[in-house]
């Protein structure tokens, strides 16, 4: 299976566990008297349409190159890493209103059940996060690891679901509120991981260098190739799933202009063998004295 497909097949995952889980929380929520539970819910509503987004992304960055985009289409995918940023935003602002608005406003204890309902929830959403995790890890997708990092966030909403719940019921009545509060505690998480999701999404359409450990492995791999002396510059760039770069080698400076050719996709073909996450290898030949 390909790291596109893998990462297409997560995503239904998240989905359908979204989709499961909304609905779940909801009714929870409403019947056992409990905001943080509709706030969750309200979270996992929102995680559902981003995940959609994620997939449709992860489709069109699989698209093959064609002439107007030769690089191929895998830039759209920090573009929808950003919308999703803006779903968690969206969500966090909702839920921080109406718990406002629900602390101010008398209501009854939420129903002791809803912390069975929880603590499934709990233990279901994180290993959904490690799970996707995992596969945002192996694909190199910045768009699955922030539909991750929405299971991460639900699981945190949900603890504090179960603690503001939990304090509710032990101490009765005047602290109702107390699920209220870690509903507006779960939006000021869910609006920290929205920045530690978008940071790095930035940092790939604007081009940044954070790819050290892939640069250090392209110049060990290029130092087996017979007839590459050294390497110089390497530049990367991320583009969905795969990494462009463009390197300069070099080689005997009394090599044919062909000689040095041949070296160059010999370079070139053994980088892609060995690396499979790599795009366009474009590569420089420089001259060496020094043979």
């Amino acid at each position: 299976m390909t790291h596109e497909q893998t990462a297409i097949k997560t995503t239904y995952f998240s989905i359908a566990g979204n989709a499961a889980l909304a609905l779940i929380k909801g009714l929870a929520g409403f019947f056992g008297n409990s905001y943080a539970l509709v706030a969750d819910a309200i979270e996992s509503t929102t995680d559902i349409f981003s995940s959609i987004l994620v997939l449709l992304g992860l489709k069109y960055a699989n698209k093959p190159a064609d002439k107007n985009h030769p690089y191929g289409h895998g830039r759209v995918e920090p573009l929808i890493t950003f919308i999703v940023v803006g779903f968690l935003i969206t969500s966090a602002t909702i839920i921080a209103y109406e718990s406002i608005q629900n602390i101010y406003t008398p209501h009854s204890l939420p129903k002791s059940w809803t912390l069975l309902i929880l603590g499934a929830i709990i233990i279901w959403k994180e290993i959904s996060y490690r799970i996707v995790l995992k596969k945002s890890n192996q694909t190199n997708s910045s768009s699955l690891k922030a539909d991750a990092w929405h299971h991460r966030s639900d699981a945190i909403t949900s603890v504090a679901a179960f603690i503001g719940i939990s304090i509710a019921l032990i101490f009765g009545k005047g602290y109702e509120t107390a699920d209220d509060w870690a509903a507006l505690f779960a939006a000021a998480f869910i609006l920290y991981n929205s920045y530690l999701i978008f940071r790095p999404a930035l940092g790939e359409i604007m081009d940044e260098n954070t790819y050290e450990d892939l640069i250090q492995n392209i110049r060990v791999v290029s130092a087996t190739v017979p007839g590459i002396m050294g390497t110089e510059k390497c530049f990367v760039r991320k583009s969905g799933l795969k990494y462009h770069i463009d390197l300069h080698a070099l080689v005997d400076a009394n090599l044919t202009v062909k000689e040095g050719h041949d070296i160059a996709h010999r370079l070139k073909d053994t980088l892609r063998e060995k690396m499979p996450q790599l795009g366009h290898v474009l590569i420089h030949i420089e001259p060496s004295c020094l043979a």
